[in-house]
């Protein structure tokens, strides 16, 4: 059995002051002076560490406050209250919320999993991937659980292509070579955001975090400059059409390398592969209506990893623009395996995957594994302000955050993510992550439920006349 693979966390403390979701508002106005004032109650001294952080004109206090509305319920003058923080409502949009950014930042900080002590209250079903629900009914046996190390689940993946068959001689030998393949402990791949201040700093820390995590990070070919040679072995140069180089000196450097789709990309992939047979080759191909078939031509002509793409907003493009990453993950994973070629080649997906569940879910839907981009970003605590695309200044001023501080924030993460996915496996009785891939019987879909289920009980019976809503 190999090692257990170990993320190394540990407490990486904000350099800014977190914003709450709430916040207090307490009147001295009315004040009986009691004498234990409900402040003096506090379980988490919030009231007596409070302090007033002048780079953000914000109390202190929100950060420290865990809802328990002890002090609101106990002050006999009301005259404590809590209120919706404006500033918490303005992070982020509609997709990545307010919820999933400050989530960010709490796994960064402490590489643990968020409790909610006072337990889940949204809703059970909404778009994209919370319309898929898992499986957990093995959750009941206490001896499967990868996290405190009872059983031992293995998250390792491999990229690269496999042969469908094998053919030995009299001798028992391989008559042929089998390809490269490249193992990765965990079916997680790092990738440059596409926003951020300070990128050349920003690298360094993707190139260090892929690095301790022993996965890859994917970076333009030109922003990969020479401070950054020493991290090859975990990165993975990304090349446009028509800019690869086969005399590129980082070539021999690095194990794998990526190239956006395009009309003569097969043949700059044999290139590739002729001048350098150990190095996995990567198809970029974008998430629109040309992409179960193209996933599909490509693997039958040899590709070893092909990168499905979508919008940060996990939604495809183009033609496909209202359909979720998922679903295009599903067509793709699907046309494979009816063409009796899945397990021939990797298949990587991307855009949108902004909290752990996602992982698994997108893996589930049929991805071997998934490319985390803007998670990375969050993780220094980014607001998604968005001034650096308009070269305003970064109010959380990434210029000036240490690297080692900022990768370390980023396997904080990646290591919560982890403990996660260990969590879903344990509760869905599996032993590895390769056994989650396009397991749709462990998993339900609300668009599935809804067409199969609830709409055959609400469809008019024959000569009845259709109702209209309300009636």
């Amino acid at each position: 059995m190999p090692a257990k693979y170990h993320i190394h966390v540990r407490r990486v403390a904000p350099r800014f002051s977190p914003l709450g979701r709430s916040t207090i508002i307490d009147w001295s106005e009315g004040c009986l002076r009691c004498a234990r004032c409900v402040k003096e109650m506090c379980p988490v001294e919030a009231y007596r560490k409070r302090d007033f952080d002048r780079t953000q004109l914000t109390d202190t206090i929100d950060e420290m406050c865990r809802d328990c509305f002890r002090c609101v319920q106990g002050c006999p003058r009301e005259l404590i209250f809590k209120a919706l923080n404006p500033q918490y409502r303005q992070l982020g949009d509609d997709y990545w919320t307010p919820e999933i950014i400050t989530l960010t930042w709490y796994q960064a900080e402490s590489g643990k999993i968020p409790v909610s002590g006072a337990g889940y209250g949204g809703p059970f079903a909404g778009p994209g991937f919370d319309a898929l629900w898992t499986d957990m009914s093995e959750i009941v046996r206490p001896t499967r659980d990868g996290i405190h190390g009872r059983e031992y689940i293995s998250t390792s993946v491999d990229l690269g292509r496999k042969p469908m068959f094998l053919a030995f001689d009299g001798q028992g030998e391989l008559l042929f070579t089998p390809p490269p393949l490249l193992e990765v402990p965990l079916p997680l791949l790092l990738a440059e955001p596409p926003l951020g201040a300070a990128l050349p700093r920003l690298r360094q820390m993707l190139g260090q975090a892929a690095q301790s995590l022993g996965t890859l990070a994917l970076a333009p070919r030109e922003h990969l400059t020479e401070e950054l040679l020493p991290l090859a072995r975990h990165l993975a140069p990304h090349y446009a059409p028509g800019k690869m180089n086969l005399q590129d000196p980082i070539l021999p450097q690095v194990r794998a390398a990526e190239l956006a789709d395009h009309a003569g990309v097969l043949e700059d992939m044999e290139a590739l592969k002729k001048r350098y047979p150990q190095l996995i080759v990567f198809i970029k191909v974008p998430a629109d209506g040309r992409a179960e078939a193209r996933v599909a031509d490509l693997t039958r002509a040899g590709a070893e990893v092909v990168h499905l793409y979508g919008t940060h907003k996990a939604r495809g493009l183009g033609d496909c623009r209202d359909l979720h990453l998922k679903d295009l993950i599903r067509r793709c994973h699907l046309r494979l395996v009816a063409d009796a070629c899945r397990d021939a080649v990797t298949l990587l997906a991307s855009g949108g995957i902004a909290l752990a569940e996602h992982v698994a879910k997108a893996i589930i839907c049929g991805a071997d594994a998934v490319v985390a981009d803007i998670p990375l970003l969050l993780s220094l605590e980014c607001r998604l302000c968005k001034e650096c695309r308009e070269d305003g200044p970064c109010p959380i001023e990434l210029e000036n955050l240490p690297v080692k501080r900022g990768a370390q924030r980023m396997v904080n993460l990646m290591g919560a993510w982890n403990n996660q996915l260990l969590e879903v496996l344990g509760a869905m009785g599996m032993r590895e992550v390769r056994r989650l891939r396009g397991e749709v019987g462990r998993a339900m879909f609300k668009e599935d439920l809804d067409q199969e289920i609830f709409a055959p009980l609400f469809a008019p019976r024959e000569g009845e006349p259709l109702r209209r809503e309300g009636e």
